[in-house]
């Protein structure tokens, strides 16, 4: 690549939107410039699962085309990205990480994927993940684990770690990624990026494939709080599509990231978010965050909400119970992997069969653990005491906003950990999401981005910003206020430091 298409991989999105609308590079010379970036260094990687060179290279042409025509086109036209392969797109294999759907290729877009193109954004391909977003690594991926850019013996994060490490490997300026118990923050966390997850039902479920239904949301992911908020509200808006979509206009994201003032603004501090687990450089940075929000004029106090030490368990719960109903239409007898079929097996056996082979570990343990929680006789110990569980975490969320604009605290407990360490511990890998949870069973809007790196080790540490639902521009009032002041205080974006 020459020096031009070199530098173009780390640029921002809004900065190659500038570029290309101002005729600096090319749609396609930008698609290109990705495209070979990916063929470099995704044998390192494995962040795709697909990468559609024609596709990316076509839609680039047709920005390219229609700028020529002088048509006026959307602020993150001509922009590549990386999708999560768990949105459908018509033409191109959905796999959600898993051999159950190896191969399956949608006769439709989602909603998502749709609004994407209507942007004119260059969808680059499909990223890895934690099949059917079940893991805190994706090392349960079907296809073998994502590395994480900064130290390739560790994991990126999960579910959603192909796509934050596409972005911490300058495969792709934006990402989308999926949220249930954090997939979308908490790779953010690991990997030195932006992770957002809007308020429950504000960006289209249509054709997203349901891990949890009432936890799943789509979100934007970057290395920059303006681009998060740029493909924000690409992304965002009412769909009569889905059932479970809010009609309301979409919060003024960018207005709120380019404003970066948090005087006046209170911020809580969340009490139970901090002690026995915690590695330290992680709470040295975390609150060294918090110290310069002071500095910039907010107000911080410590917040309780108790019922946040419950999450967890409420969390492995619901959403296994969830999963086992979703995942039941994976029955061999309509689409994706089919074994047995000799005509001597029955239908069942079939369903069974195939279910064996296409399944991974994790997703026949949350299998099991649902349908066992949704049983006669169990259900109202187990999924009735959890929902009531999440009734009072939402509770405790409405008494710390009455309070206070924001609460913040780490997005991890820990920075990356290595490959291999946690996969035979699933409690272990199941208290990465500590932090996390409490947000998707509220529903609320959260925020990771990057804080530092912690001395013990020179990873990324990420803080978590949450606001209440609909209030998701707060989130980029004060991630955009934080990114500039650490910006200056170490001279450099931490995006450019030690990633691959």
């Amino acid at each position: 690549m020459t020096d031009l298409m070199t530098d173009l991989i780390k640029y921002t999105a809004a900065d190659t939107a500038t570029a290309i609308a101002s005729g600096q590079v090319s749609a396609v010379e930008v698609a290109q410039a990705h495209l070979d970036r990916i063929d470099a260094v995704d044998t390192l990687v494995n962040a795709f699962l697909h990468v559609d060179t024609e596709g990316a290279l076509a839609t680039a042409r047709s920005v390219d085309d229609r700028r020529a025509r002088g048509e006026k086109l959307g602020p993150l036209a001509g922009v590549p990205l990386a999708l999560k392969d768990v949105f459908t797109t018509k033409g191109v294999p959905t796999t959600c990480g898993s051999k159950i759907l190896e191969g399956w290729i949608p006769p439709y877009d989602a909603t998502l994927t749709s609004r994407l193109k209507d942007a004119g954004v260059v969808i680059l391909g499909k990223t890895n993940m934690d099949e059917f977003a079940m893991g805190s690594s994706t090392e349960n991926s079907a296809y073998g684990p994502t590395r994480n850019p900064w130290d390739l013996t560790r994991v990126p994060g999960g579910s959603g770690g192909g796509s934050a490490a596409a972005l911490a490997a300058y495969q792709a300026p934006l990402a989308i990624g999926t949220d249930t118990g954090g997939s979308i923050r908490q790779p953010a966390a690991l990997t030195g990026t932006v992770g957002v997850k809007p308020t429950y039902g504000s960006v289209s479920r249509y054709g997203l494939v349901a891990y949890s239904s009432s936890l799943d949301q789509g979100g934007p992911c970057a290395r920059t709080v303006l681009d998060a908020a740029l493909l924000h509200e690409a992304i965002a808006g009412h769909d009569p599509l889905d059932s479970t979509s809010i009609d309301a206009p979409v919060p003024a994201v960018v207005a709120a990231a380019k404003l970066r003032d948090v005087r006046g603004m209170r911020i809580g501090v969340v009490k139970e978010f901090a002690g026995e687990g915690y590695q330290a450089g992680v709470m040295q940075r975390f609150n060294e965050s918090v110290e310069l929000l002071r500095e910039l004029g907010a107000e911080v106090v410590e917040v309780s909400c108790p019922s946040f030490t419950l999450a967890l368990p409420a969390y492995y719960l619901i959403a296994p119970s969830e999963a086992s109903s979703n995942l039941a239409r994976f029955d061999a007898m309509r689409y994706g992997l089919r074994v047995g079929d000799d005509g001597l097996a029955s239908s069942e056996q079939v369903a069974a069969l195939t279910r064996g082979a296409g399944f991974g570990p994790e997703v026949k343990r949350r299998i099991i653990l649902g349908t066992y929680a949704l049983s006669s006789g169990y259900y109202d110990a187990y999924y009735g005491s959890a929902q009531k569980v999440r009734t009072l975490i939402s509770r405790d969320f409405d008494a710390a906003f009455a309070g206070v604009d924001v609460l913040v605290s780490p997005t991890m407990p820990t920075t990356a950990f290595p490959i291999g360490e946690r996969v035979d511990d699933p409690m272990a890998m199941y208290l990465a999401d500590l932090c996390t949870i409490p947000s998707n069973l509220a529903g609320n809007a959260a925020m990771s981005l990057p804080c530092g790196l912690a001395p013990e080790d020179g990873l990324p540490v990420g803080l978590q910003i949450i606001a209440p639902a609909m209030a998701d521009d707060r989130l980029y009032r004060v991630g955009g206020a934080v990114e500039a002041a650490l910006d200056d205080k170490w001279g450099e974006p931490l995006r450019t430091i030690g990633a691959l």
